[in-house]
Formats: C-alpha cells, structure tokens, sequence
C-alpha cells in the first residue's frame, strides 16, 4: 500500500504544470475564499452551479486522472451516499392539515405538495429534497476547492500570497513570518506523516500476525505499540528539521529574510480577477436564498 498515491489529499501536483499552476497565489486564495463564501444563504441552483464549475475547473486544466479520480470521485460518491440518506431518513415534521378548497377544488388549483414521492415507508419531501442539496454540495464544494488549490499551488506559493495580504498586520507587532513559516513546516510535514505511518504499516504486515490468535485486547496493545513508535518517529523528524534550521539561521526575521516567492501578477490573473465582479453580481441577483 502507497500512501503517496492512494491518498494525495493536501499534497502538492509537481508534474504536470496545469494553467491553475501558473495562477499567482493570491488570485487563486482570492477564488478559493469566494468559493468557501458564496455557498453561504445561497438557493439550490447556485449550490449545484458552484458544483459543476467546480468539476469544469478540473477538467480543464487537464488534472491526472489518476488524481483527480481518487479525490473528487471519492468525495463526490461520499455526498451523493449523504444525498441518499438524506432523503431516506425521515424530516422530523409531521404534517396533518386540512386544505382550504374542496375537494374538486383543490384538483384544478393544483396546490403546493410537501410529499413529492412516496414508496411504502420511504417518503420524499421537499424539505428532505432541500437540505440533502444543500448539505452535500456543500460540503463538496468546501473540501475539494481547498483540496484543488492545495493540489495546484506549493506551499511556498500559498506562503507568499499569505504574507503579502497579511503584511498590514506587522504593523501592530504580530509574528505574520513565523506564523506562515510554521503553516508552510506544516504542509511539508504532510506526506512526512504519510510516509512514517506506510512504513510502520508495511513493518507490521511483513510480521504474518495472526489477528485471530492474538484477540481483541492483544490486537489493540499492538495498534498502541505502534501508535506510541509513529509519535516517536515524528518527533524525531521534527526535532531534525528544527536543528537544520537553526544551522541555517532561522532564528529571527530580521537576521534571515526568507524570500518564499516571487509574486507577478500576469495577464491571466487580472482576467479571473475582474471576473469576480461578474461572478457576484450573479450571485447577489440569482442567488440568494428567500428566506
């Protein structure tokens, strides 16, 4: 089993370079917020749009399949699974009411339905219908557009971009340098963490345990075992990359200036830019949810 391949969650997509790669940072933060942003009381059309954009963003910049399969097809099998139960699972409303039109009324005024289908105990309603939309696209669309702009910008990238928008903030003495410095430490850490737990995986395996023999008690005393080895061994690799730091001199900001990126704004990042003007504007007049 390869952990660097079968979960490439948050890891960064060296090769190929897609045209996302080639994004300035702070064009692809600004995207990401507003996509983590408009879900908010926005209707269901919008919800789903931000969906599909979403999926037509991946497949144009020609993302691997092999990547792109393994994160956005899990995910979107997780939320239509979400969707499902959703409207399987009962609404919590009892609804008893008598209409306000007879009978041969009520045929031709064609009246609002709260059950929209029916098949022995299952029963789809409207409010099962709305919240089943809104809880999987949401989650959708919050978890694979961090995922993509993980997947398409370096830690290095998303450092830079963090420290230009919050370089105000140095005025009134706030540690913004060390503050990235440890997110981008962290983000390197990622496929670190990965490769420890593939290991000690790949050492237990190797061994032939029989779990049947050993029973339950035995059998979670040896996952602690190996729980306690995987602590020691991070702590280790943190401890090392602590130490090559401080031969290096990161001691400070103003005794190392650490130059993370060159930010260049380009033609095509003016472009996206202006097209949040736009993309709000439809979002303010067709997409806000009546409340």
């Amino acid at each position: 089993m390869d952990l660097m391949r079968s979960l490439p969650i948050g890891l960064y997509l060296e090769q190929p370079r897609t045209w996302l790669h080639r994004l300035d940072p702070r064009t692809k933060l600004v995207w990401l917020m507003t996509f983590l942003i408009a879900p908010i009381l926005a209707n269901n059309p919008w919800r789903l749009g931000l969906v599909g954009l979403l999926i037509f963003i991946t497949l144009t910049a020609r993302i691997p399949l092999r990547v792109w399969k393994q994160q956005m097809g899990l995910l979107l099998l997780f939320c239509v699974v979400l969707f499902v139960m959703t409207l399987v699972a009962p609404d919590g409303l009892v609804l008893d009411h008598q209409p306000r039109l007879p009978a041969e009324d009520v045929a031709i005024a064609q009246p609002y339905e709260y059950v929209m289908w029916q098949f022995n105990f299952i029963k789809v309603t409207r409010l099962k219908l709305d919240l089943g939309i809104r809880l999987s696209s949401q989650i959708f669309t919050l978890l694979y557009s961090t995922n993509l702009y993980l997947l398409t910008t370096a830690s290095e990238e998303i450092t830079a971009g963090l420290e230009y928008i919050f370089a105000p903030l140095k005025r009134f003495k706030l540690p913004v340098t060390e503050t990235l410095l440890t997110l981008t430490l962290s983000l390197r850490f990622i496929p670190l963490v990965l490769e420890e737990i593939q290991n000690l995986i790949r050492s237990v395996r190797t061994r032939a345990i029989n779990w049947k023999k050993l029973g339950l008690k035995q059998g979670f005393q040896l996952w602690l075992m190996v729980s306690e080895k995987l602590l020691e061994n991070l702590l280790m690799r943190a401890e090392q990359i602590s130490t090559a730091m401080d031969i290096r001199g990161f001691t400070t900001p103003s005794r190392h200036q650490v130059q993370w990126h060159q930010l260049r704004l380009h033609i095509w990042d003016w472009i996206f830019l202006f097209c949040l003007v736009p993309f709000w504007y439809c979002r303010i007049l067709f997409g806000m949810r009546l409340l």
